[in-house]
């Protein structure tokens, strides 16, 4: 039957098809209004095309197998879904290698994939609709819905919506006749699938104008009343089935031959195994009185024993009231899902066993699944359920390691107790060991620094004494986290060295490349900078074999931070954007912290970017332990950017330094951001304050997990003695930090060091121009624009100090007495001069330069 009613949708499809458009395309509407004949047009004007067509049905039963729409597609495009689909996972995160591997499966010029009713996908699958809608550029994707659906807000800011309407009596007129179209699209209301069935049953003579049927349903259970027995009997089982339907299970189940489908083509599509629609299917169902359907769900059960749709087994068994049989399918079907990385699928599935009969077991085994789902509240519910029913210490410490320790608060709270309780009781070696490393996390993350070094040592003895290698893993861990700063750097390179030794001897990529991320940070800090570069190999090649979108996050946050350090400010740059785009759709914390981090690396040297000030001015609520740290690094940027007002706020904002408590990794980067912002905003009193706790690790090098490096402790000394006017203390530490950053490989910082020694050479009298050439010449050769070698007069340095102090050019005009027209072109001058755009470039370049200018 032709397409009436459609022109406007049919001309976007058509139009996206030309032009050989790719992306996601919505198309929603009620039940009947022809989202599917629509996606039958696209099919044949695609393939008229020359293009190639996949479809993936979507089941309204709740027993299809995860990524059940995606299995269908990959197999229609030749692809073996188990291959595809088959990624172990020891963290949530992993899963982006799946939804990657479907979409390099499908990432064919031209291809056409319609999926049909995502209203009634798993969770699972429409992740991976989300994820191509956004990755596949060259790939068309037509997906049906009907309304209402949630799930389609997620999915529309990246997909174009078509939303269907009834037809218009003009329209219903061209397929029932003029002389029933008024009374058609009355009782209809246009909806095409009612107006096709009454046109089929006017054209087959059973139309009855003096008594029209009131739905689809009631003209499906006419049909099926005019039916044979056989064949009812085998439409009815293949309704239980589904709308899509095995034949050979539905004649298995039934008893009757699979030839008797023959008589029931209005009901049936040309496949032989589909009913024509979803609500013909449903008509057939409710047909059914409750009796029927629970022999025929368990007719369906007993014929599929041998199935792998262990949720659809699960179903019929549920449905015929066999709760044994049904929690047994339902336990093995959570399993499966879970393993197929569908972790949605299996935290609903393992709910409705415990609906069925709840157990420890099946708690901890939700838990699990809602942590990896990123449920972290039904992870701490499980957990808690699990607490309560078991009835072994192993059982008890089993519900404890279900939750592991955060950043935030909330998890831990429930998690500490949990825990502290499972170690009161007598269990196993490596099961207290893990325990005592998760209580170490805990610790970690709740700020109780005294207690980390006694759990994590516990820890890491009793598992290397019991020979587990999980528990040797985990302990490994946590001991690292107990190792921070300069004190623990050379045992966390030894930890580092086990990790890689347990790696190797477990084949464990995810171990490799912890091990090799904990060298690398350590050689950082150090300030063996060539030596972490000479690691980035080991670890490039661990996070390909872990595979997915964190394991290479890991890998370009450090690479960028060696970039910065090193003074290849554009590979950094690009590799910490590609960094930050690449991780905040899964975890944005961490995405933003480490690109935060890198940003005031960057501004070391360079102006503020854009995304560093906007970071600085919007960055979002970090954990508790990392306000502090985010506070100061944000004031740091806008003292850098030049906006000393707003940097001056969000010091102060940072409470008395006595008070700070600063994370454990970021001691150093923290104090030397204390040191230049007290230092820029002339804060002596906190200035003298915070210099001797810095001074206390004279020699080191400032960074901190891998995310930015600030430079030899050295320097911040430097420039803090420069500012308290102590000169030759000032000229002590800079000739030090010139010849650290230099031994480091750090260029710009050993460039950065000879600017202000020249600075503090001068104020003493002394000649410096051989150590300001020096510097000239590195800063021009690495790009350092922060510190631009262009000298201004003495009138314009008078301007730019006063532009640095925030006024306006009337202001200015005032103070210097001369017109508002030659202020403004004085800062229209130094901005040319300078290469620079915006009055905080001129301000934060001004915090870098000496005190006097050029002719001065």
């Amino acid at each position: 039957m032709k397409v009436v009613g459609r022109g406007r949708e049919l001309a976007l499809v058509r139009s996206r098809l030309d032009a050989e458009t790719g992306g996601l395309v919505l198309c929603g509407g009620e039940p009947g209004i022809g989202k599917t004949r629509l996606a039958q047009e696209l099919a044949g004007q695609a393939l008229a095309l020359g293009r190639q067509v996949v479809w993936g049905h979507c089941v309204e039963t709740a027993g299809a197998p995860a990524f059940w729409p995606w299995r269908q597609v990959l197999k229609a495009v030749g692809a073996d879904p188990d291959v595809v689909l088959a990624h172990d996972a020891e963290v949530p995160q992993d899963r982006f290698r799946v939804f990657d591997a479907i979409a390099t499966a499908l990432d064919r010029d031209g291809l056409v994939i319609v999926v049909e009713d995502v209203h009634w996908a798993d969770e699972a699958s429409l992740l991976v609709l989300a994820h191509l809608a956004t990755q596949q550029r060259n790939v068309l994707i037509f997906a049906t819905f009907r309304d209402p659906c949630p799930a389609v807000a997620d999915l529309m800011r990246s997909a174009v919506r078509i939303d269907l309407h009834g037809l218009s009596a003009d329209e219903v007129a061209e397929l029932v006749g003029p002389e029933h179209a008024a009374a058609v699209t009355s009782l209809t209301s246009g909806n095409p699938l009612f107006v096709t069935e009454i046109a089929r049953a006017v054209s087959d003579g059973t139309w009855r104008a003096d008594q029209p049927p009131r739905s689809v349903r009631d003209i499906v259970t006419a049909r099926l009343a005019r039916l044979g027995d056989d064949t009812r009997e085998l439409v009815r089982t293949a309704a239980l089935i589904g709308r899509d339907f095995d034949l050979d299970l539905a004649a298995t189940a039934s008893g009757r031959p699979i030839s008797a489908l023959d008589e029931a083509t209005t009901l049936i599509d040309a496949t032989g195994h589909r009913f024509v629609h979803a609500l013909t299917r449903d008509a057939v169902e409710a047909s059914l009185t409750t009796a029927e359907r629970r022999t025929i769900h368990r007719r369906i059960a007993e014929a599929m024993t041998d199935s792998t749709h262990y949720a659809d087994v699960a179903r019929h068994w549920n449905a015929c009231g066999a709760t044994k049989e049904a929690l047994a399918w339902t336990i093995r079907a959570a399993g499966d899902a879970v393993d197929r990385l569908a972790y949605e699928e299996g935290a609903r599935l393992y709910r409705a066993a415990a609906a069925l009969e709840d157990s420890h077991e099946i708690q901890v085994a939700l838990g699990k699944a809602a942590y990896f789902a990123g449920d972290l509240t039904g992870c701490v519910q499980a957990a808690q359920r699990a607490a309560e029913l078991a009835r072994t210490p192993e059982q008890i410490a089993e519900a404890a390691l279900v939750l592991e320790a955060a950043p935030g608060a909330g998890v831990n709270a429930v998690a500490t107790p949990l825990c502290d309780n499972a170690l009161r009781h007598d269990v196993s070696p490596a099961t207290r060991a893990r325990l005592l490393a998760q209580r170490s996390h805990l610790a970690f993350y709740r700020g109780e620094q005294h207690r980390l070094d006694e759990l994590s040592r516990d820890a890491l003895d009793l598992a290397r004494s019991c020979g587990d290698d999980r528990a040797l893993a985990e302990a490994l861990h946590a001991r690292q986290e107990a190792c921070p700063g300069p004190a623990g750097r050379a045992e966390r390179l030894g930890l580092a060295t086990e990790m890689i030794d347990l790696a190797q001897r477990t084949r464990s990529p995810r171990g490799a490349m912890w091990g090799s991320l904990w060298r690398i940070h350590a050689l950082i800090e150090s300030g063996e900078l060539p030596a972490a570069q000479e690691e980035l190999p080991a670890l490039r090649l661990a996070c390909d074999r872990v595979g997915g979108h964190v394991p290479q996050w890991h890998l370009d946050v450090v690479t960028a931070c060696l970039a910065q350090a090193q003074g290849r400010f554009a590979e950094a740059q690009e590799v910490g954007r590609r960094a930050y785009d690449r991780m905040r759709v899964i975890e944005r914390e961490p995405a933003s912290g480490a690109y935060f981090a890198l940003q005031c690396g960057l501004a070391c040297h360079l102006p503020v970017s854009e995304d560093g000030l906007a970071l600085a001015r919007h960055f979002h609520d970090p954990p508790p332990r990392f306000r502090l740290m985010s506070k100061v690094t944000r004031a740091f940027l806008l003292l850098r950017a030049g906006f000393r007002d707003e940097a001056l706020e969000w010091y102060r904002r940072t409470g008395p330094l006595e008070e700070w408590d600063l994370p454990a990794f970021f001691v150093l980067p923290g104090l030397v951001d204390a040191v230049l912002v007290t230092s820029g905003l002339d804060l002596t009193d906190d200035l003298k304050l915070v210099l001797p706790r810095l001074e206390e690790f004279r020699g080191e090098h400032a960074a901190g997990n891998g995310v930015a490096y600030m430079g030899p402790v050295s320097l911040a000394l430097g420039r803090g003695h420069l500012a308290l006017g102590d000169l030759d203390q000032a000229v002590t530490d800079l000739t030090t930090a010139v010849d650290e950053a230099s031994r480091a490989g750090a260029q710009a910082f050993a460039a950065e060091a000879r600017w202000h020694l020249a600075a503090a050479l001068r104020a003493r009298g002394e000649d410096a121009d051989a150590v300001q050439r020096a510097a000239d010449r590195a800063i021009r050769s690495l790009g350092m624009t922060a510190f631009t070698t262009v000298e201004l007069s003495s009138r314009e340095h008078e301007v730019a100090s006063l532009v640095t102090e925030g006024m306006t050019n009337r202001q200015i005009a005032r103070r210097l007495v001369i017109s508002e027209r030659t202020a403004q072109n004085h800062v229209q001058h130094i901005l040319t001069k300078l290469g620079f755009s915006t009055r905080s470039q001129i301000a934060a370049w001004m915090s870098t330069r000496p005190s006097t200018p050029a002719d001065g």
